[in-house]
């Protein structure tokens, strides 16, 4: 049996080696693995995805339904509200307000980078929503180009990680049964010291020649505010914490209605007329290589389960040594990011979590470790998401080896305290219990 299932496995590598040496993207190359591995199944081992093959391909179409809703309305919400003329108002206020307090400019910024990935489980929505007016805040500060996508490329990663929306979370808890709660203080906390190191120590050195030719932050809409521009975050925080204050009075919402009803505070107070549709539209087709993602992810999930690759893959993770697996994690969960995107969440690290639990580590403080390291992987070929988004957005056309060299430091600090969250799980707990 064994022997037939590397069988399977061999060829959903084979073919997703062979999409991706023809240039398909990562979603369609992940399919054509998944469609492959079925088809192997079918006739190699006799599994129940042999006559049935497009009823697992939609099951898995359909796994992660709600990540996709929330993805979706919390990306539109942000996009609402940069549309609006928030973003560059607040960029622009940091830079007149704390312009000459570089510490001050430098931590604002960071948290403007922070809050769209943080909203919307998304580092590349982070970029595409405030990349460029950060960047230019950054370059009139005179941070240099290169390490301002560096810094941009690990605060986007830490953004996709923080809390309330992560989806390498959500994918884990998913398929392990434990509750998606308990990760606001287990990643805010060391999100927004990770953030801050890596804009103090890539950012502080000034150098008045990178500042020497950088344009002006675009002007906001007149009538932009800041109550314009908080209103619909405190609407969505209110939303989110109304349950938790009256758990048996106020109805529980979920993240997708708060962003709803957050999008539609922003079109209210919003000083200029939004093209609502056109502005639905665009949000989805910019969104949709990464909802395709998620639908292939579930879909090949559903297919290694049924094929049992996925059991012999929770086999190899349980039987390796266990300082072995913990030398090895470093390299193995940003690869499978790098290759997999999303998918290395549920193909490695859901039967870690389950080996990781049943040795008594605690299993949500765990999740959150792995969580920081796998944003390093969207700098790694052959995707490079966000590495790829944040050369873009700054401008910088140098060498992308040397772009991802300048992000050494943070990159080792940011694996060094993902690993130590893991090895020491069972005594950070108290956060999980402090965020409950």
């Amino acid at each position: 049996m064994t022997l037939q299932i590397l069988i399977i496995l061999a060829v959903m590598i084979a073919a997703y080696a062979l999409s991706k040496a023809f240039r398909l993207s990562v979603e369609l190359s992940m399919f054509a693995a998944a469609v492959m591995g079925g088809i192997a199944g079918a006739f190699v081992a006799a599994t129940p995805a042999a006559g049935d093959l497009a009823r697992h391909l939609v099951e898995g179409a359909s796994t992660y339904l709600d990540v996709i809703l929330v993805f979706f309305t919390a990306t539109l919400f942000m996009t609402i509200v940069s549309e609006s003329g928030g973003v560059s108002y607040a960029v622009r206020t940091a830079l007149r307000v704390f312009g000459r307090k570089r510490l001050a400019a430098l931590l604002v910024l960071m948290v403007i980078v922070l809050i769209p990935g943080a909203l919307t489980g998304a580092g590349s929505v982070s970029l595409l929503v405030v990349g460029a007016p950060v960047a230019l805040a950054l370059g009139r500060l005179g941070v240099p180009r290169k390490k301002v996508a560096a810094i941009l490329f690990i605060v986007a990663g830490l953004s996709a990680a923080a809390p309330p929306v992560n989806i390498w979370a959500m994918i884990l808890c998913a398929g392990t049964a434990i509750p998606y709660v308990g990760f606001e203080l287990t990643l805010g906390i060391p999100v927004l010291l990770l953030g801050s190191f890596t804009v103090l120590v890539l950012g502080w050195k000034k150098d008045p020649a990178a500042a020497a030719d950088v344009p002006d932050v675009p002007e906001a809409p007149a009538g932009m505010n800041w109550w314009r521009v908080l209103t619909p975050f405190v609407v969505f925080f209110g939303l989110i914490a109304a349950y938790r204050l009256w758990p048996f009075r106020a109805p529980v919402l979920g993240l997708a209605l708060p962003f709803v009803f957050a999008g539609a505070a922003a079109l209210v107070v919003s000083p200029r007329k939004i093209a609502f549709l056109r502005l639905s539209r665009e949000t989805v087709a910019r969104l949709l290589p990464l909802l395709s993602t998620m639908v292939v992810v579930g879909m090949l999930q559903q297919i290694m389960t049924v094929t049992g690759v996925r059991g012999l893959l929770s086999f190899a993770v349980i039987s390796t040594p266990l300082v072995l697996l913990f030398l090895l994690l470093p390299v193995i969960i940003p690869f499978s990011e790098g290759v997999l995107t999303y998918g290395g969440a549920a193909i490695i690290g859901i039967p870690l979590i389950w080996y990781l639990d049943s040795l008594g580590f605690h299993a949500t403080v765990v999740i959150a470790g792995l969580s920081l390291l796998w944003p390093l992987g969207d700098g790694l070929p052959p995707t490079a998401l966000i590495g790829r988004l944040s050369n873009m957005v700054t401008g910088y056309t140098g060498s992308y080896r040397g772009f991802l060299a300048s992000t050494w430091l943070p990159w080792l600090v940011v694996t060094a305290v993902g690993m130590l969250m893991v090895l020491f799980s069972s005594r950070l707990a108290f956060l999980v219990r402090w965020s409950m």
